[in-house]
């Protein structure tokens, strides 16, 4: 199939990439002259494992381009997918204004019968909205049809959730338009779930605010076994053997962050209170999930009162491993917190080394862990990184003034860090430190 992709960030990147890997002709389209030019020489905007090599590869192939000329990019495709950013407002609500400047665009330059699919995450009734944009901006009055078709990927490893989906949705007003889509995905033997788009939206931010409902959830209960020494990485591992819960996102530590969790959560508070009705449950979720990153700096407090003059080796920048993403990263909050209080902050992240300055100009960015520990008084375990597992933790005590290791995502045994010789603090597990 022809495809057009509008949007060349992190959602239209990949799936632009993924179609075209499945054998169709597909146009990635952005107004950033910049960023264009940075794909068409094999550089990528973003990190994502596993993306370069068939950025490239299918670029060569001829199967998979980029460009700036949205009106070219719309004649030659039967299906245009919009990908394009839906950042959050103040107040919650989802902004539109991209979705919207997407559709007016498709529309005048549609030369036959298209099918537009959302796939950035929007709120219920988009569908409609696009619907009417593209009504009134036709001036040819060509057949068209919208669709909502949202995105389920996780960064760091979106290919593979884009190549092994657990499901794809659907949304269509009617069944030969879903049908064309389903063709799309036929070769990915997923299990796909046909609906009305209202519902197919609804399904994106429902999902998301289950899991955070999770996260936010054992956080909670993490809290309870602080205070009565029990060990909230047993309590899962003993809720998760119930089929009707699983073991899935129930990893006590900072909470959630990213570009997805944070804005959906609050979105879907905001569409649920425009229609009257007051989603207290997603509220309480955002609360626990806003009071993670100052619960882990009290830990910090309980055990340096004084922290001015204290340094502090930060591991992990990133809002997760295997991505470069700082957005609603709970480092950010917890350095300008230890930055506020005197102390001084060195920092490692595999990835996000380079966004990191530019949000935080005052840590000093380390080449190494190792370097990162060097005379620090507390290292501080943020991002669950795969490397840090295997740190030469003989080698980062000796390297450190103070043997003291908070741990923000349960990455490490207690039991093992004490015997080494560490005080070792964590989420959930063990007791409150002592100064």
């Amino acid at each position: 199939m022809n495809i057009c992709i509008i949007g060349t960030g992190y959602v239209g990147l990949v799936t632009g990439t993924v179609f075209a890997e499945l054998g169709n002709d597909v146009i990635c389209v952005d107004k950033l002259s910049e960023k264009i030019a940075m794909l068409e020489n094999g550089k990528m905007p973003i990190y994502e494992p596993g993306l370069e090599e068939l950025v490239v590869r299918n670029r060569n192939e001829g199967r998979l381009s980029f460009t700036t000329d949205i009106k070219n990019a719309v004649e030659n495709s039967e299906i245009i997918f919009i990908c394009v950013n839906t950042p959050p407002k103040d107040d919650g609500e989802t902004d539109l204004s991209f979705v919207k400047a997407a559709a007016k665009e498709v529309a005048k330059h549609m030369n036959g019968d298209k099918i537009i699919v959302n796939k950035s995450t929007v709120p219920v009734g988009t569908g409609d909205l696009v619907h009417n944009i593209v009504s009134e901006n036709n001036p040819n009055n060509y057949d068209y049809h919208v669709v909502s078709n949202p995105e389920f990927l996780r960064e760091g490893s979106a290919i593979h959730d884009a190549l092994n989906p657990d499901r794809i949705v659907i949304g269509a007003s009617k069944r030969q338009v879903a049908f064309r889509l389903l063709e799309l995905y036929a070769s990915l033997e997923a299990p796909i779930l046909i609906t009305d788009v209202n519902s197919a939206e609804i399904i994106k931010y429902a999902s998301n605010a289950f899991l955070a409902t999770k996260i936010s959830f054992i956080n909670s209960i993490a809290d309870i076994c602080e205070k009565v020494g029990a060990d909230v990485e047993q309590v899962a591992k003993g809720m998760g053997h119930d089929q009707r819960i699983g073991r899935s996102f129930l990893n006590a530590g900072l909470g959630y962050g990213g570009s997805c969790f944070p804005k959906d959560v609050k979105s879907l508070i905001h569409t649920s209170s425009g229609l009257g009705n007051e989603f207290s449950l997603l509220k309480n979720v955002v609360d626990t999930n806003e009071r993670r990153a100052s619960h882990f700096v009290d830990m910090i407090k309980a055990r340096f009162p004084d922290m001015k003059g204290k340094v502090f080796a930060v591991l992990g920048l990133a809002f997760k491993p295997n991505t470069d993403d700082m957005r609603e990263a709970k480092s950010i909050e917890i350095i300008e917190a230890l930055e506020k209080e005197g102390a001084t902050v060195k920092a490692f992240d595999p990835i996000a080394m380079e966004a990191t300055k530019a949000i935080l100009p005052d840590v000093t960015c380390c080449n190494s862990s190792y370097e990162a520990c060097e005379g620090a008084d507390a290292m501080l375990l943020i991002t669950e990184w795969r490397e840090f597992k295997f740190l030469n933790l003989e080698k980062i005590k000796e390297a450190m003034n103070i043997p003291v290791i908070f741990d923000g995502r349960n990455l490490y045994d207690p039991a093992r860090k004490r015997r080494l010789g560490f005080e070792y603090y964590s989420m959930g597990r063990g007791e409150w430190p002592k100064s």
